[in-house]
Order: structure tokens, then sequence, then C-alpha cells
């Protein structure tokens, strides 16, 4: 028994060896659209925030094992994320641009037949993006740092071309208040504004 436990320990080492030896690393550009929203809890009522459209752009590499269909992605990104407060009636433009550094674990199903055409795959990871400048308006301030947490889902096609969709859910709040956005009854460190927001993106990789 022990010797039969020690062949197959010794078949899987060599398996995931050749599989390691066998990873591939990729580079490429990437870009797409995003749409935003700020879900607001506890602030007052004649404050409004609605959904706006931005756009994201940059380079991504990634790291995957093929027989295993296992790895990871990491992109660089310069993104435009659309912001639209009203309060009293009163609109701004609060339009941020951001350096986005999106990091997933990514499964890429192997097909039979089509394999070799379109891989379908899932991703998930957390994203950061730091804020380039600051923005103020009516005493509300936009954080220099924004975490989401990314779930995807995307088609490879000819083994360069990716196609993915992914919903970032807010994990830290975007927005500063000041008193006038609440009534009595609520505290400004009671109002939280965390940014979730769809993206659709295309890359290729090299």
């Amino acid at each position: 028994m022990n010797s039969f436990k020690k062949i197959i320990l010794t078949l899987m080492v060599a398996l995931c060896g050749i599989s390691f030896a066998q990873a591939q690393f990729r580079f490429g550009i990437k870009a797409g659209l995003n749409l935003n929203s700020i879900n607001l809890k506890n602030a007052a009522a004649n404050f409004d925030h609605d959904n706006q459209c931005g756009f994201t752009a940059g380079v991504m590499g990634e790291f995957t094992v093929p027989i295993i269909g296992l790895g990871f992605d990491v992109s660089a990104m310069y993104t435009r994320m659309g912001s639209e407060p009203t309060f009293n009636n009163e609109k701004a433009d609060l339009s941020k641009n951001f350096i986005e550094i999106p990091i997933n674990v990514k499964y890429k199903f192997s097909l039979p037949v089509v394999g070799s055409f379109m891989a379908p795959y899932l991703y998930t990871g957390p994203s950061f993006a730091f804020q380039l400048g600051k923005h103020t308006w009516q005493d509300i301030q936009s954080k220099t740092c924004q975490t989401a947490w990314n779930i995807g889902i995307g088609l490879e096609f000819v083994k360069h071309l990716q196609i993915q969709g992914s919903y970032g859910f807010g994990m830290n709040n975007v927005l500063k208040f000041t008193d006038k956005f609440i009534d009595s009854t609520i505290n400004t460190v009671d109002i939280k504004a965390k940014n979730n927001y769809w993206t659709i993106t295309a890359a290729w990789l090299f």
C-alpha cells in the first residue's frame, strides 16, 4: 500500500511539473466600457446619484497552466468612471480618472471539437483603483482609493481574442459627506457610498 501511494504521489508531482513547465505567459492590450452606480445608504432624501458610463484601456498579462486550465491575470488600466450626483435638483459632474489594477484568478474550460477555436472561462478577484487628482462638490469629497471584488465570465477566440464581462462589488466607501447631506437623526459616519459597476472589455493577447 505504501508503494502504491508513493507511485501515485510521484505521478502527481510529475504531472504538476509538466503542467507548470508548459505554463504560458502572455501579454497584450485591453479596452472596454463600464457602467457604474453609487450605492447610497443613510444619505438625505434630496441627494441622488444616476448610473453613468465610462471607459477603460490599458495592458494585461496572463499566466495559464494549459492542462489544468487554471491561471491568473493582472492588468494596469486607465479608467474613467462617470459620476453625476444630484443635490436639491442641482446636478454636477464628478467623473473621475483612475489607474485601476484588477487581479483575477481564472479558470478556462477545455471544450471538445471547438476547443482550438473557442474557450469559455470564469474569473474573480480584487480590483484596486487609485484616483488621479482630487474632486469635490458641495462639500462632497471622493476617496483616493476604491476597492472592489469582480466576478466575471468570458470567451477566448482563436487563442488570442478575449471578450469578457464582469460585475464589481464595491468594498469601501468612496465618498465623504458633510452634515448638509443628512437629517438630524443621521451621523455622517453612517453614510455608506459604494461604487458598483459593470465592465465589458476586449483584449488581444500575443
